[in-house]
């Protein structure tokens, strides 16, 4: 089954993060984002993945050509048009069954039943201010209307990133179609407006319900995604190079990683060949390589090569940073 991630944005609300590295690529829990889908779409039983890519792609394609078995075929989304257009760009007109899923998103659903009833079929969850989402109406058990990002919206039931579709080549000349017609939201070409061209046509939608769902979008979702993946699944820590020093589980610490004198955790991420000296963090993610000493970090996000000499500070500093207070 084919598999198609956009995955080609600029990741503006998690700068200075994202100068450097693509969005997808942040880690949270001990790898990067995008490991954490492409483990989960594998279970489902994907068989080739299409990454739309565009900003910083050389460091995501050679990290996941590298890591995973599975094929990857990257296409550029030239200009960012919406979700729409990067659908477009990931699809073939003879495409049968496709999954989307949103490439800076991680969520707790299996799609296999799903896939196994062969309906094209929605992920959406309850939310208390649907404003900023597209959502769904259903009658009798199916999607009737779908409406994107609505002031005044009809309904609770967001539209979380997920999608199965019966028929890839069929979305495919309806986004083309909404594309000739000119039919967006905000500039953008969307998927919703594409979807409820299909049902005006009679195609069948369905949705399915998503229990946990963690946009990563921001540095405060960052942070949450990184402490409910230590928690759900344990983190670990390595036992050689922690000297005189208290881990607080959960936590993901990788080899190679130099603590003493020292307290870390719960919830913190720690990258390669970093060291920590006389320090506090908690609830925080730092990157590979790098240097804290003589701070109390808490709600912190760190990128690659920084260095850090401060007292009590909640930080975002991106990589190759120092800072000593």
């Amino acid at each position: 089954m084919k598999v198609i991630i956009p995955a080609a944005g600029f990741g503006s609300r998690l700068r200075p993060h994202t100068f450097t590295s693509q969005k997808s690529m942040l880690p949270v829990a001990g790898k990067p984002i995008i490991a954490h889908i492409i483990e989960q779409i594998i279970s489902w039983g994907a068989t080739e993945v299409t990454m739309v890519v565009g900003y910083l792609r050389e460091g995501m394609e050679k990290y996941l050509t590298e890591s995973y078995q599975i094929p990857f075929e990257f296409r550029e989304q030239g200009e960012m048009l919406g979700l729409g257009h990067a659908v477009l760009t990931g699809l073939n007109d003879d495409d049968q069954e496709v999954i989307v899923i949103l490439g800076d998103t991680i969520l707790e659903v299996d799609l296999r039943p799903i896939i196994s009833r062969g309906i094209t079929a929605i992920g959406v969850s309850e939310v208390d201010d649907a404003r900023k989402f597209g959502v769904i109406e259903k009658e009798n058990g199916r999607v009737v209307r779908m409406t994107e990002k609505s002031p005044n919206p009809p309904s609770n039931l967001a539209i979380v990133g997920v999608y199965y579709i019966k028929n890839g080549g069929v979305l495919s000349q309806a986004i083309k179609e909404i594309i000739e017609k000119n039919i967006t939201v905000k500039g953008e070409y969307q998927i919703t407006d594409a979807l409820q061209l299909m049902i005006n046509q009679g195609e069948r939608i369905e949705s399915f319900p998503i229990q946990g769902w963690y946009d990563c979008g921001k540095p405060s979702a960052l942070l949450e995604t990184n402490a409910y993946l230590l928690k759900r699944d344990g983190g670990s820590y390595p036992v050689a190079g922690i000297e005189n020093s208290v881990i607080i589980p959960p936590v993901s610490i990788a080899s190679g990683v130099t603590i003493k004198d020292s307290v870390i955790g719960p919830n913190v991420t720690i990258g390669s060949r970093s060291n920590i000296k006389n320090s506090i963090i908690s609830n925080s993610i730092c990157g590979d390589d790098i240097i804290v000493e003589t701070s109390i970090l808490k709600e912190s996000l760190l990128g690659n090569r920084t260095r850090v000499f401060s007292k009590e500070s909640q930080l975002n500093i991106g990589a190759s940073s120092e800072l000593e207070i």
